[in-house]
């Protein structure tokens, strides 16, 4: 079974360096998805980027999600040496894997 695809703003990091799963696009996402989410969850992120030559390329990262008592979220911890652009993901035909909402907007 395929790993469900979340949204998230990469640059919404807290102070260990995990996403905070508390933008409008990651709860569009989990609530399209009807994903409700628990310790320990494994989930594939993704966010908007661009390669060299400018063409969409969403970024790539797996994440294992944790409830953070003190900030009173949900956060995922990634391994940031395993992120990559979806056009290097074995088998990918394009470069962009398409969902059926488009996130645009910032997270705080």
């Amino acid at each position: 079974m395929a790993t469900p695809r979340v949204y998230a703003d990469f640059q919404n990091l807290d102070d260990e360096n995990r996403l905070r799963l508390t933008c409008a696009g990651t709860r569009r996402d989990l609530e399209r998805q009807g994903i409700e989410l628990r310790e320990g969850m494994v989930l594939t992120f993704y966010s908007d980027d661009a390669d060299d030559e400018g063409e969409p390329d969403e970024l790539l990262a797996q994440g294992v999600v944790h409830y953070d008592r003190a900030q009173q979220c949900w956060v995922a911890a990634i391994d940031w040496n395993a992120l990559r652009h979806a056009s290097e993901r074995p088998g990918q035909s394009g470069k962009i894997a398409t969902t059926d909402t488009e996130p645009t907007e910032m997270c705080g």
